[in-house]
């Protein structure tokens, strides 16, 4: 684990541009696919392992990636999915890209209280401001929680939309460590609408209609449902946004406890899969693009593959539920995970065949590493 902890520190330190910290290590496939700029949420998830690393360089290139990305920023406020390498250009995707927002706004807060530079605490102020109003111009009126569209999020190949759980779940901790008003609704339509089967209804009777689509013909599995629309539910079992709900305090005790149940009875060699039961073609949630350069077919990327990224976060969630000793054995499968074919940082795996797939020196499987070796030993996760 140390050794993946020091090498989880050089391929950050490799990965570090003036302009902040890349998705992925420089080379002529990771250029081609773009994965050679700083993205908003990848930037974001990475500052959380690097600021109070105690590595000055990472310490800097965690406020340069923030830096960055606020400059940036949309006039509506939105945070770029990702900007390019000179950072002089921005990108927001085809039909908008809601977590890096919500991302960026979590890592502003993390380096406030990680940092010993008091002048972070009024560094990117009107940024934030500004971002916070975006988000509350797309959170519902009555149910409290943000709506977004087809496709919007990390899982970017995926046909979640409306009420995605992944999404609120980072909605509602930024409502709790910005102040915002509505924190304890948010918190009670999310579990009411993502996990519909408890005996009591919500009050607004709008609510009500999308929970009774869901009963229609959904079992309870224990998990919270990936996304609620109007008659259509995800149920394909999302890992992380599950696993987010556990970590914010969304979820009580005994459902957090069912959760890592039903995710400990799934989770192989290799931690842990994206989804637990991906979509197949020609269900009623199939999208062609999901067939695009077959990238999204079952078990594979989003639908399926398995992320070291995720696997950190399970780690985390072990450690918050005070599974220590489950904690630190799925950290040291975690570390093997990154260190596989000389530490190539795999971005993902096959769900199945676990053949390494996708970019190498993917930088948020180093930096969520240190996030989760920390968790392991300290049960915690610092200020996020």
């Amino acid at each position: 684990m140390e050794v993946c902890a020091r090498e989880s520190c050089v391929l950050l330190e490799r990965n570090l541009t003036p302009v902040g910290i890349l998705a992925a290590s420089p080379g002529p496939q990771a250029e081609a696919k773009r994965y050679t700029r700083v993205f908003g949420r990848d930037a974001a998830i990475c500052a959380l392992g690097m600021a109070g690393s105690g590595v000055p360089a990472l310490e800097r290139g965690a406020v340069a990636s923030l830096d960055a990305l606020a400059a940036l920023q949309a006039p509506n406020g939105q945070i770029p999915k990702f900007v390019d390498e000179g950072a002089s250009e921005a990108d927001f995707w085809y039909l908008g890209c809601i977590d890096a927002t919500l991302w960026w706004l979590l890592a502003v807060h993390h380096l406030r209280c990680a940092s010993r530079d008091a002048a972070l605490a009024q560094r990117w102020r009107p940024n934030v401001e500004r971002a916070l109003q975006w988000l509350q111009a797309q959170e519902h009126q009555r149910f409290f929680l943000l709506q977004q569209n087809e496709a919007s999020d990390w899982a970017d190949v995926m046909p979640r939309s409306g009420f995605v759980l992944y999404t609120n779940a980072l909605w509602y901790r930024v409502k709790q460590l910005f102040g915002l008003a509505g924190v304890e609704e948010t918190r009670y339509h999310f579990n009411h609408l993502f996990h519909p089967f408890n005996r009591d209804l919500p009050e607004c009777r709008r609510a009500r209609l999308l929970g009774h689509y869901v009963r229609r013909s959904a079992r309870n599995r224990d998990l919270y449902l990936s996304f609620v629309n109007l008659s259509t539910f995800g149920d394909e079992g999302d890992v992380l946004g599950n696993l987010l709900a556990i970590l914010f305090g969304l979820a009580s005790e005994s459902m957090s406890q069912r959760i890592a149940h039903v995710l400990q009875q799934r989770v192989g060699a290799l931690p842990v899969r994206a989804v637990l039961d991906p979509v197949e073609r020609g269900s009623a949630l199939w999208r062609d693009y999901m067939n695009r350069h077959r990238q999204n077919l079952e078990h594979q990327y989003h639908n399926g593959g398995i992320w070291p990224f995720i696997g950190s976060f399970w780690v985390m969630s072990l450690a918050a539920l005070g599974k220590t000793q489950q904690a630190r054995a799925a950290l040291i499968d975690l570390a093997r995970a990154n260190s596989l074919d000389g530490w190539r940082f795999t971005e993902w795996f096959h769900g199945t065949t676990l053949e390494p797939m996708g970019m190498a020196g993917q930088s948020w499987n180093a930096a969520t590493f240190l996030l989760a070796r920390q968790a392991a030993h300290t049960g915690g996760w610092g200020h996020v």
